[in-house]
């Protein structure tokens, strides 16, 4: 409910408070006493678009101030919780308006957004009058009504879980594919390459091997000459083996006249002559293989520079070129199966669209059933209102599938025909202001109980009204009072024009 409003320097109010009770509260005046100011100031605190020219005269800023107190459990709570704003029991609303036309909008004394201030500000009030684009006037709101009126919550949120599951299957499957047309674009190529590594056959560690005898045939003369030398130094009649053996067999000579003082010294030139001797081996071993190999240069060549050819080509290095092959042979084998796999995405996503349509004409069954009574609980209040003449009516209609979403499949919309043989319209079309007021009043009083803003204000809803008529108004007004403020705190305000009567 609206629990205060403070106005200050907006057009001829220099400073105002009003305090607002639960239940109907009535704001009499006549013409020019500044009741549509006070509208104008609700507005501002409720994120409507401001205007410079409501700063009052001599004035530098402009000041408005709602405090309200929702339920519990109402919307505009979780509203704050996503915006990051302090939760308190009552909300405070504040809007400021400089002379040059700048605006700053507050929630709970933090600062926000105009448009965040306006969503917190249209789950907690509305203002319902002919001159006002949002609420019942505003098409887009009928739909939630509807379902609201209907308690088909439950049956809502399964569409629009269902919706979502569609368009989660939807979107897998158009992405397996795109990834199926590009795997195909590349299928040729991915054999090509699979044929080329599968024809050089790359070993783990087969660069480093190659490029070591490269090296080696390359400076093969002086690795040659290198090695006789070497070979003739540990080998030869003077060479480090038979220094060695004759120095062993010297000390041996003499070994029990040193005791166990000689043991580890002629281990030492034991295993001394022994490296000698691998040594020597090793040497003729590599000197045998460079004489094999005068021929090899050029093969070994073509097939290294093959090997970095091809590793460049694919963005990796040589010894990546086997685990290459690997994740090829896996890419095509995914691309063997991605036709079962697409198959299968496919199914899914006729299957999710069918349990969508499944619940949306639930859905829609329910909306229809929910329709029919509200058009006759509309119907009841039209008489005693003095609009017996017009009629009401909830039009569902049925969307084609690229209009389908997860509200539903259908348009809702309200309509009236204000006399017999004029066609259905919108309810912003109503031509006489009072007409629409009364209107607006009859089908708030049949959605009252499923209505979620706790607070109304009535701009004129008694004009050009009197007797019986008027008395159906402020009965109606009072019954509406009673129904929102069942149970969670709510109010209605009545602005009307002062008359005799």
């Amino acid at each position: 409910m609206l629990l205060s409003l403070s106005v200050r320097d907006v057009v001829l109010i220099d400073r105002l408070d009003l305090g607002c009770a639960a239940g109907l509260s009535a704001l009499t005046g006549e013409t020019g006493a500044g009741k549509s100011i006070l509208l104008d100031a609700l507005g501002l605190a409720l994120g409507m678009r401001a205007d410079s020219a409501l700063v009052r005269h001599g004035a530098d800023l402009a000041t408005v101030s709602a405090e309200l107190a929702p339920a519990p459990g109402h919307p505009a709570r979780a509203i704050l919780a996503e915006l990051g704003l302090d939760g308190e029991d009552t909300i405070l609303l504040r809007r400021q308006i400089s002379a040059d036309g700048r605006s700053r909008a507050f929630v709970n004394d933090q600062p926000v957004s105009v448009a965040a201030l306006r969503r917190v500000g249209e789950g907690l009030v509305e203002i319902v009058g002919q001159f006002e684009q949002r609420g019942l006037l505003d098409n887009a709101t009928h739909r939630e009504l509807l379902d609201s009126f209907g308690r088909l919550g439950a049956p809502a949120a399964a569409v629009a879980a269902a919706w979502q599951h569609w368009q989660d299957t939807t979107a897998a499957r158009d992405a397996a594919e795109a990834a199926l047309a590009q795997a195909r674009r590349d299928e040729d190529f991915l054999r090509h390459a699979v044929a080329e590594l599968d024809a050089l056959k790359p070993e783990p560690g087969e660069e480093q091997r190659l490029a070591d005898t490269r090296l080696r045939l390359m400076n093969r003369e002086k690795l040659a000459e290198a090695f006789q030398g070497a070979g003739a130094d540990l080998s030869g009649q003077r060479g480090a083996e038979a220094l060695l053996a004759s120095a062993s067999r010297r000390l041996a000579r003499l070994a029990d006249r040193a005791g166990e003082a000689m043991a580890p010294l002629l281990a030492a030139l034991d295993r001394a002559g022994a490296e000698a001797a691998e040594a020597g081996a090793l040497l003729e071993r590599m000197t045998a293989e460079l004489a094999d190999q005068p021929q090899q240069l050029a093969a070994i060549e073509d097939r290294l520079f093959a090997l970095r050819d091809l590793a460049r080509k694919h963005g990796t290095v040589v010894d990546e070129l086997p685990a290459l092959r690997r994740r090829l042979d896996e890419t095509l084998a995914a691309l063997d199966d991605q036709g079962g796999a697409f198959a299968r995405l496919t199914q899914a996503e006729a299957q999710a669209r069918t349990a969508y349509r499944r619940a949306a004409a639930a859905l829609s069954k329910g909306r229809a059933a929910a329709a029919a009574r509200l058009d006759a609980a509309v119907k009841t209040e039209l008489p005693p209102l003095k609009l017996e003449r017009a009629r009401f009516r909830t039009a569902l209609e049925a969307l084609p599938e690229s209009g389908w979403g997860a509200s539903g499949c259908e348009r809702v919309a309200f309509e009236v025909a204000t006399n017999p043989g004029t066609p259905f319209a919108p309810l912003a079309r109503i031509a006489s202001g009072g007409e629409l007021s009364r209107f607006l009043l009859a089908i708030k009083v049949a959605l009252a109980a499923a209505a979620p803003v706790p607070t109304l204000v009535f701009d004129e809803v008694d004009s050009g009204i009197g007797g019986a008529t008027a008395a159906a108004v402020g009965l109606r007004l009072q019954r509406l009072s009673a129904r929102i403020n069942s149970g969670k705190r709510a109010s209605i305000s009545v602005l009307r024009r002062r008359s005799a009567s």
